[in-house]
């Protein structure tokens, strides 16, 4: 990675950051209004092993909720994807789900499975992160070129290795572009989770206790510390993409 690449996302967030400051003096919002970017590391500092505990708790369970929505999201995908009568009789009942917003579903969750939280937690991040891998993964291989899969066959190649030579490299950059999607989408279900639940624990219920307390610092603390967790798991799925599906990456002219 060149110093460009590094340097650039930099000055980008350090003028964002001095925006905000400026923007908070300019209108003289107190801290029980709004915090400014100075007021955020005193609150990292007195609350610093909180954040480490409770950070830990939401990306674990963060990523564990995007482990399963790639598996299941994949094999779901897979078979769209080969068949059009699935497809067909599956895409509603995702559209349809996809589209009932996710904080309606968090406190029906929540009740359901009172007491368990890791597993409260893990399902919803699934719920709201699965749906972009499956449709991506299924797009990919029902728009895969029949020239292809014909030639294969008249060579005597199995569907297997047309899966596997074609069907996959095809797919990968559209997976990978949905996976950044569902990166966000998880954390998203993970906070609301830990928000909502009477039992939440992360930066979620972390933040949930600065609102109570009106502890503005704190509660845009928690925001930044998200914020950070995000960019990382992001820049993991890129790097990833860049072992993978760098072949398909094409420089602008």
């Amino acid at each position: 990675m060149s110093i460009k690449k590094i340097a650039i996302p930099l000055l980008a967030i350090a003028l964002f950051l001095a925006f905000w400051e400026a923007l908070v003096w300019v209108n003289g919002w107190p801290r029980y209004k709004m915090a400014a970017p100075s007021d955020l590391p005193p609150a990292y500092w007195r609350f610093r092993w909180l954040f480490v505990e409770m950070g830990w708790q939401t990306l674990w369970r963060t990523v564990a909720g995007l482990i399963l929505a790639v598996i299941f999201g994949t094999a779901l995908g897979v078979v769209m994807g080969f068949s059009r009568t699935m497809r067909d009789a599956l895409y509603p009942l995702l559209v349809g789900f996809n589209a009932i917003p996710k904080a309606t579903v968090v406190p029906i969750i929540a009740l359901m499975f009172v007491g368990q939280h890791d597993f409260n937690t893990v399902l919803i991040a699934f719920l709201i992160s699965f749906f972009p891998i499956a449709v991506s993964v299924s797009i990919g291989l029902s728009t895969l070129e029949p020239e292809y899969r014909d030639i294969l066959r008249s060579l005597g190649a199995s569907k297997l290795t047309i899966f596997w030579k074609i069907a996959l490299p095809k797919t990968l950059p559209e997976f990978f572009g949905a996976l950044k999607v569902a990166v966000t989408l998880a954390f998203i279900g993970t906070n609301l989770m830990e928000i909502v639940s009477p039992h939440g624990r992360g930066l979620g219920a972390l933040f949930d206790s600065g609102r109570t307390n009106s502890d503005y610092p704190l509660m845009f603390a928690v925001l930044i510390a998200l914020a950070f967790l995000g960019i990382v798991l992001y820049y993991i799925v890129v790097a990833l993409e860049r072992i993978f599906a760098g072949w398909a990456d094409r420089a602008p002219g």
